[in-house]
């Protein structure tokens, strides 16, 4: 049974930091490209950052370019998002998948912890 469970999420104000964190199991982690994704209230769920499997070669979306930054751990099959400088605009709930390669639609979903950045 494949599990990609978020944490890391909370209530935050502008400029402050959060790091969220993906704990894959049941899936050969290694052998996957990694994403987080967020949906706001009202919005469609769009692609924040994504990661190779291996290569650890990155792709962002304009508006977190410079602030997030994703990352992983094959040893603890985990990814990682690190966001600075947090602005109301990235407020949602924050979302973990698995894919094939960087390019690919999402196999394998992660139920999705919430950040708030709120003053």
């Amino acid at each position: 049974q494949v599990q990609l469970v978020e944490s890391g999420g909370g209530l935050v104000q502008p400029g402050d930091s959060l790091r969220l964190s993906c704990a894959a199991s049941g899936i050969t982690f290694s052998s996957y490209a990694m994403g987080w994704f967020r949906q706001a209230p009202g919005k469609e769920r769009n692609s924040v950052a994504r990661i190779t499997a291996t290569s650890g070669r990155t792709s962002y979306i304009d508006s977190v370019q410079g602030r997030f930054t994703i990352s992983r751990d094959n040893a603890k099959n985990t990814v990682y998002l690190q966001m600075n400088s947090l602005k109301p605009e990235d407020t949602a709930v924050y979302y973990c998948a698995s894919m094939r390669t960087i390019v690919d639609d999402p196999i394998y979903w992660g139920q999705g912890t919430q950040v708030t950045v709120s003053s």
